[in-house]
């Protein structure tokens, strides 16, 4: 999802930088990170040469078929630090940094979406995976649903989490709340921090995981000034390749499960002002938006699950729901898995 918003218009070539794999942790929450922080997902961060480009990606192991995992706009591999590792006992767990995001090149361009999807397809490729289910989080419900068109011998199944709408839709666009950050916001890491957390989850715990997550998709300026990742020109073309990418879910012959949250924005009590901007959204326009969206999906896609969880928003479900969303997609790939 994005951070920052003008219009939402939601053998392997290894190059540098290998970081070694983390023994695996405990899961734990914490209300705020230490001052001394390190990441403790047990993962490894690697980096890999594809379509001209030099991508990072997170490769959690794990036994079992290949689950390769895309995030939204603006957002990092990161953003599943919590639920992957309760994925890696049946999978083995893989996410990646789109192009123009985290710690992967940001290049002028090419961002359209048959840049995107190729930039998976040469991943795939080069990690010499024939064959793997796809899981979507928001924007990366466009890139598993064009490669499952485009490559249908390469997909067993694909999971949108919260990723079933067509994004281009002109509404949704037109009508998205403003939620860029102030100037008071991007002073700091910790001010930075605070504002996302009361936009983004409300009053939903905050994770090792998503502390990792935030610290991707920054950077700190000398002056201890908080730039997003990304932004500027990259941004805007990321905006208009998500504009421009409607969904085709005829061509997807295989079996799809569509998970929902209740909400796009969180409703946190707590924040009367913020839960007026999310409650006016929802009530305007989100609420027949999911509708007609799992409407669509159930009428396009020939062999979908539908499953909806009230009381999550777009954002802190991979939080709120993290034990059911992954027992949900363990379920479903492997009764899929089965046909």
């Amino acid at each position: 999802m994005i951070h920052t918003i003008r219009a939402y218009a939601p053998a392997a070539l290894i190059a540098a930088g290998l970081i070694a794999c983390r023994q695996p942790e405990s899961h734990h929450r914490a209300p705020d990170p230490p001052e001394e922080w390190s990441d403790s997902s047990p993962h490894c961060s690697e980096y890999i040469a594809v379509n001209g480009v030099r991508l990072n990606y997170l490769d959690w192991g794990g036994t079992g078929p290949p689950l390769v995992l895309i995030h939204g706009l603006t957002d990092s591999p990161h953003v599943f630090d919590d639920i992957a590792s309760s994925l890696r006992d049946r999978f083995h767990i893989i996410a990646y940094a789109r192009r123009g995001h985290g710690r992967s090149d940001a290049p002028a361009g090419p961002y359209d979406q048959r840049t995107l999807v190729e930039d998976l397809h040469q991943l795939l490729d080069q990690l010499r995976i024939a064959r793997a289910s796809l899981l979507g989080w928001s924007m990366g419900g466009n890139e598993i649903t064009e490669f499952a068109g485009r490559y249908p011998e390469r997909v067993n199944s694909l999971v949108y989490l919260d990723a079933g709408y067509d994004w281009s839709d002109a509404k949704f666009q037109k009508e998205f709340p403003p939620l860029s950050p102030d100037a008071l916001a991007l002073r700091s890491f910790d001010a930075y921090r605070r504002w996302y957390r009361r936009t983004w989850f409300g009053d939903t715990p905050w994770t090792p995981g998503l502390e990792a997550y935030l610290r991707d998709i920054t950077k700190i300026g000398p002056d201890g000034a908080v730039h997003p990742v990304p932004s500027g020109s990259v941004l805007d073309a990321l905006l208009v390749s998500n504009a421009n990418s409607s969904r085709d879910y005829p061509r997807v012959r295989g079996p799809a499960l569509a998970l929902y949250a209740g909400s796009f924005l969180p409703m946190d009590p707590a924040a009367p002002d913020t839960l007026r901007v999310s409650q006016g959204w929802e009530d305007r326009v989100m609420v027949a938006f999911r509708r007609a969206s799992i409407e669509r999906v159930q009428r396009e896609l020939s062999h979908v699950v539908v499953r909806e969880f009230p009381n999550t928003a777009h954002m802190s479900i991979l939080v709120l729901a993290q034990d059911r969303i992954a027992a949900a997609v363990r379920d479903f790939l492997s009764a899929a898995d089965q046909h």
